[in-house]
């Protein structure tokens, strides 16, 4: 996973499968692993910064690639201070997040699309939904306990329109 700002354009954040959050401030010249310490687990599904204001960082854990071989994420995590300091902020039974969108002008709305447990049925999959920057949420999608949300963008010129894909698995 991979996020930046344009007002911010030398920073940016990169997350692994297995190496949890990076950030560059030099135009990735060099790297400072900003989660260690705050995330219970290293592998990063998505990352989001939000436009109106570069210091929120939206984080889901868990592999979005899905392989054999995936570590499943323990939730959600919100950064006010551009990655200095995290907390959690639910969503741990999703356990694999693919992708987070956050409204161009409000931080604190947030959408998280989310595939569940992999191996199994599971209530957790789909469209999750935030309007007070994760404190709680809703679930705005679910097609049913087979099918995860892979990919989510909104659109450009009006933030009310989602597009989102699922994936049975």
């Amino acid at each position: 996973a991979v996020a930046g700002h344009r007002a911010q354009l030398g920073t940016f954040y990169m997350g692994a499968t297995g190496g949890g959050v990076w950030k560059t401030t030099d135009y990735g010249v060099t790297w400072q692993n900003v989660s260690d310490g705050y995330f219970p687990t290293g592998s990063i599904g998505a990352i989001a910064v939000a436009e109106s204001n570069p210091d929120i960082v939206y984080v889901g854990t868990g592999s979005a690639a899905i392989r054999s071989n995936v570590i499943q994420g323990r939730g959600m995590f919100r950064s006010a201070d551009a990655g200095k300091t995290w907390k959690k902020i639910g969503l741990d039974r999703t356990q694999h997040s693919a992708r987070i969108v956050v409204h161009p002008t409000n931080p604190d709305v947030v959408y998280v699309a989310a595939q569940g447990a992999l191996y199994g049925p599971s209530q957790e999959r789909g469209i999750f939904k935030s309007i007070d920057g994760g404190i709680t949420w809703t679930h705005v999608l679910r097609v049913d306990e087979r099918t995860g949300a892979a990919e989510l963008s909104m659109d450009a010129t009006n933030p009310r329109i989602l597009y989102a894909a699922t994936w049975e698995y």
